[in-house]
């Protein structure tokens, strides 16, 4: 349920912000056309020029570096596909364009970056040869000569990976595919056999590296198999992935871990779900075979939404057998790794309010007994590395004495950075090598972030505190609590912009923004991520409340200008929240629910429920009913904001409408806004930017940011 940053549909949604078609036939102009209906009336030419501030700095999508470390490779534009550029990494200044465009001025969707082992090719994808309508991989190489194309594709592919002998590349492929694979996106309009028909499934597409001419790709996996994940075998025979029966978006709750030669058939070495012990029913993610061949490392935890990880780094004999847990009781979050030979892993990690990367040594017998030690962070940032939310995705050399990687904080706008095991490490973000300097100069149009902490029953909650931008302590300023999707994810310091519910456009506008880390969340070891079973809304709020009495103890806050916000999850609490509290004084909630008990019915993803709740609606029906908002509907009395996407899987629009009906029915200030053609993440910008100033618009109404 988490809203990570969204990648571009397929789909071309036709619409502008000029005018919304609401899912329920009417039209609704956007907030800043609509004439002033009452003297409070919000300052929408100030709003306006706020807004448009926010979008500073240039954006690093993909970082790549060659595996011999004379060259970096980089996607400018972000992370949805830009231009592809490379250098030398001691001059990236000197920049030429890898591309499939036949001429310099077109310009194409480009990205999905992967290096040849020789480090003499770059494989990437691009869509020049059919503009808008479908990308291919092509082969890049560092002569100046003209890209090669690869594929004959008829589907959406990402994530390509070099066999270990260069020969061939693996990615992941939906052949036919009419939306991007997952939850996220829109939902097709339902037809036909509901659940079998029209079913999209992604599996391994296999592209030799030295094809003469286009060809099309051979597909590794069973037709019966999902894939998420994958990892090449060192011998550059086989794989290792994580699979589950489709449809996809709904049974990666339930996925197994394969290994698979080659033209053989899978077999199933991991299944959590149909075990015991500590990993039954949790869920499991990046795969990786250690170099021998013998082992394979993965992280398995409680997590929400496949691309979301974290969990604890677990490692299994390659031919199946009992799992054994490498970080338990390590207070982090991993959600990367890499073997660096058969007997060290080096593991991106959030710790607290910090991305970093340690290496994990292992010493006799790996999968049994053997020992374990961690060394010192290598870096420890308080900040986003490589996409941020919880994708902590960095590039290293081949021999590991390298890792590059983009970052960025809520105070520093994204940069590319280079970190060397073995180096001394100091504080922020002088602990790593700063390689480009593309946002010299960019300053924030915010306020200034900190990094707070305070206790909650047993727990020591993190979280991030935005101070509103010109603060002066002199003066009382309303607060926004913002809550995270999920729940299992985190926030972290990131630079932000102006789509959506964004924390920095609240700090732009006079507020402070408290970004909590509650009870559920990553970076506090698993015991803190399942510390919300069986009890969501509870807790958590607990938490969120306790970070308000932090925030109001320290800093001036006007008690009666407190808000509350949040999307998926986050947007549950919000919904949850004004049902238990009157300390909000509005709220905006994005594609939430309401109600547990008829969404588990209604929603796409069910599978991820039973981990949590322990077990199906129909088995236990008051664990759903404890938790449902529309339960409580009578306490509720803080005007509230609803928005969702008609086509949203994961929290179908319908559990915004009971919410909104009865908060109507309830004489409490409310609005609905249903977005055409938008699932749980929203892809068309103008509908981004209509909630953020639907949601700027609604706080400043009724809790107005001066004094």
């Amino acid at each position: 349920m988490v809203l990570p940053t969204i990648r571009t549909s397929l789909r071309s949604v036709m619409l502008t912000a000029a005018s919304l078609v609401l899912g329920f036939g009417f039209q609704l102009s956007p907030a800043w056309a609509q004439g002033a209906a009452a003297a409070d009336a919000p300052d929408r030419a100030h709003i306006e020029e706020v807004l448009k501030g926010l979008n500073r700095g240039r954006m690093v999508g993909q970082v790549a570096v060659s595996p011999d470390g004379k060259h970096l490779a980089w996607v400018q534009g972000g992370r949805e596909g830009g231009e592809i550029l490379i250098a030398a990494l001691d001059d990236l200044k000197n920049t030429q364009r890898v591309t499939a465009a036949a001429k310099p001025e077109q310009h194409c969707h480009e990205g999905e970056l992967a290096w040849e082992p020789d480090a003499k090719a770059l494989a990437f994808s691009s869509d020049c040869a059919k503009p808008g309508e479908q990308a291919d991989f092509y082969l890049g190489r560092l002569d100046g000569s003209a890209a090669r194309r690869l594929t004959e594709l008829k589907g959406l592919a990402n994530a390509p990976a070099f066999s270990p002998d260069g020969s061939k590349i693996a990615f992941l492929y939906v052949e036919g595919a009419t939306r991007p694979a997952g939850a996220l996106a829109a939902m097709k309009p339902p037809s036909g056999v509901i659940g079998e028909d029209g079913v999209e499934i992604q599996r391994a597409g296999v592209a030799a590296a030295d094809a003469p001419a286009p060809a099309a790709p051979t597909v590794a996996t069973p037709a019966n198999l999902h894939v998420y994940e994958f990892d090449w075998a060192p011998d550059s025979k086989g794989l290792a992935y994580v699979a589950a029966n489709p449809p996809g978006e709904n049974n990666w709750w339930v996925a197994k871990l394969y290994t698979q030669t080659l033209g053989g058939q899978p077999t199933a070495i991991l299944a959590p779900a149909e075990g015991s012990g500590p990993l039954h029913g949790l869920q499991i993610a990046v795969p990786r075979w250690s170099p021998d061949g013998k082992a394979i490392a993965f992280i398995g935890g409680l997590m929400s939404d496949q691309g979301s990880t974290g969990g604890d780094v677990w490692i299994v004999p390659a031919g199946g057998g009992a799992p054994r847990d490498l970080t338990q009781g390590r207070p982090t979050s991993p959600a990367w790794m890499e073997w660096d030979g058969d007997e060290r892993l080096f593991v991106s990690e959030l710790a607290g309010g910090n991305d970093q990367l340690i290496r994990l040594r292992l010493k006799g017998d790996r999968t049994g007994d053997g020992d374990i030690s961690f060394g010192s962070p290598i870096f420890s940032i308080p900040g986003s590395v490589g996409d941020g939310r919880m994708s902590h995705s960095l590039s290293a050399t081949a021999d590991h004495s390298l890792f590059v990687f983009h970052a960025s904080t809520a105070d520093h706008a994204p940069e590319i950075y280079g970190a060397k095991p073995g180096t001394v490490m100091t504080s922020g973000l002088e602990g790593v090598m700063q390689l480009s300097h593309f946002n010299d100069g960019v300053e924030p149009a915010w306020g200034k972030t900190v990094s707070l902490s305070w206790k909650s029953d047993v727990f020591r909650v993190q979280g991030w505190l935005l101070l509103p931008k010109n603060y002066d302590p002199a003066k009382k300023y309303p607060l926004i609590v913002e809550v995270h999707g999920g729940p299992a994810s985190a926030v972290e310091s990131h630079w932000g912009g102006g789509g959506g519910l964004s924390a920095t456009a609240f700090s732009a506008l006079g507020y402070f923004v408290l970004q909590p880390n509650p009870r559920g969340s990553f970076g506090q070891g698993e015991e803190f991520t399942q510390a919300n079973r069986k009890d969501f809304g509870y807790g958590d709020l607990r938490d969120i409340l306790a970070g308000v009495d932090a925030v109001e103890a320290k800093y001036p806050v006007d008690p009666q200008r407190v808000g509350i916000t949040g999307w998926s999850y986050g947007g549950f609490m919000t919904m949850f929240a004004v049902t238990q509290t009157n300390r909000f004084k509005a709220a905006v909630s994005g594609a939430g629910l309401s109600n547990w008990q008829s969404y588990y019915g209604e929603n796409s993803i069910d599978q991820w429920m039973i981990p949590y709740f322990g077990a199906s609606v129909y088995d236990d029906p008051a664990v759903y009913a404890k938790s449902s908002a529309i339960n409580f509907i009578k306490q509720a009395h803080t005007p509230t904001l609803v928005v969702v996407g008609d086509r949203d899987g994961e929290c179908p629009a319908p559990q915004s409408y009971e919410f909104w009906h009865a908060l109507r029915d309830e004489k409490v200030p409310t609005q609905l806004v249903v977005y055409p053609n938008e699932g749980h993440g929203f892809v068309d910008p103008a509908h981004r930017r209509d909630v953020m100033d639907r949601a700027v618009e609604w706080f400043v109404r009724y809790m107005p940011a001066g004094e």
